[in-house]
């Protein structure tokens, strides 16, 4: 198994895409956005960054599968913006139709309209019914996390839960009310909602999670999935947006997979003390630790949220000094290319 870092948040635009090579040619997340505004660089310079992202996935003429884990724009790329990435490929997908939260249900409509037109299909044409379900309140199996000790912060943190579940009620009866976007096969392609399924092509088995969190528990952002790929006895995982991961049953999922390669999102350090309190990020910090020490994991990608701010090692000290400790690989996306992450760079180095 070979793979290719297409364009990561420590190349200075936001992005997790990496192409994966087995015997297929696998894109995973293609898509960039420009660094929020306090980054620190100029407009010019964060805009060139994404226009080079852009430019990076365009490149990329073929792929046989595409898959896209949730439809934040860092993730995906509109077909306007592209001819060739969705052209005779297998596009594994996350549901549009549910565990998912009204911007990224509006960005999916728009990108699913432009997808079957380019297929030849109307997606208006082909909106199936909604469809009355059930929906298990997803905490149900987050044992680990349920049964935490938060101490002090355990009063508000069921607070907060009890929000939370209230506000997935409200979503489950969204997603009934949804007109839905199906599956679709065309002569040169095919859609497919991944979430919880497996998938053999070729050599290259290829496994999707049910829908996790992104982020904290409930968190209001929606839900991603993360990819499993496996070929020839090595095993790769690309989490997509756990950021860290904060919840400790998505790390133990982690560490019972035991991959030889980890693509790992980081927390968002730059946010810490408004989205993302102290409680969470040490949550993020112990968990990265746990996986460290118990897997046998021999190259850590940690880069996608992270080094957005300058001081995000200092941050996560604990958890590089743990990889060194451990004689693993922990690394950005930049420094695995030989480069200095981008938040790092003064404006004379840019």
């Amino acid at each position: 198994m070979d793979f290719k870092l297409i364009w990561f948040d420590s190349l200075g635009a936001k992005s997790s895409c990496t192409l994966i090579k087995t015997d297929l040619n696998i894109l995973i997340d293609p898509g960039a956005a420009v660094m929020h505004p306090g980054f620190p660089a100029s407009d010019e310079q964060k805009f060139s960054w994404y226009k080079e992202a852009i430019e990076k996935i365009n490149s990329i003429t073929f792929a046989d599968i595409v898959v896209i884990s949730h439809y934040h724009y860092d993730h995906f790329i509109h077909t306007s913006h592209t001819s060739e990435i969705y052209s005779n490929a297998s596009i594994f997908a996350k549901n549009p139709n549910e565990f998912i939260n009204d911007s990224q249900r509006k960005r999916a409509e728009v990108f699913f309209e432009e997808l079957f037109r380019s297929f030849g299909k109307n997606l208006k044409n082909s909106f199936e019914k909604p469809v009355e379900k059930e929906f298990e309140d997803p905490m149900t199996g987050l044992e680990i996390s349920s049964k935490k000790d938060f101490g002090d912060y355990q009063q508000r943190r069921d607070e907060l839960l009890e929000k939370g579940r209230r506000w997935f009620r409200n979503r489950v009866r969204k997603w009934n009310t949804y007109k839905r976007i199906p599956e679709m096969k065309f002569k040169d392609g095919e859609i497919r909602f991944a979430e919880g399924r497996k998938f053999k092509r070729g050599k290259t088995r290829l496994r999707f999670t049910q829908p996790l969190f992104h982020g904290i528990e409930y968190s209001r952002v929606g839900w991603v999935f993360s990819t499993v790929i496996e070929f020839e006895g090595e095993k790769l995982i690309h989490t997509s947006d756990l950021n860290g991961p904060i919840i400790e049953d998505y790390a133990q999922w982690i560490i019972d997979e035991n991959p030889n390669i980890l693509i790992l999102d980081g927390p968002m350090t730059y946010m810490l003390g408004y989205t993302l309190n102290l409680t969470n990020f040490r949550r993020t910090i112990e968990n990265a630790l746990k996986i460290l020490r118990e897997t046998d994991t021999e190259l850590i990608i940690y880069d996608h949220h992270l080094p957005r701010e300058p001081k995000f090692k200092d941050r996560t000290r604990e958890v590089w000094e743990e990889a060194k400790m451990k004689g693993k690989r922990l690394v950005t996306a930049a420094e695995y290319l030989g480069r200095k992450p981008a938040v790092l760079q003064t404006s004379s180095e840019v």
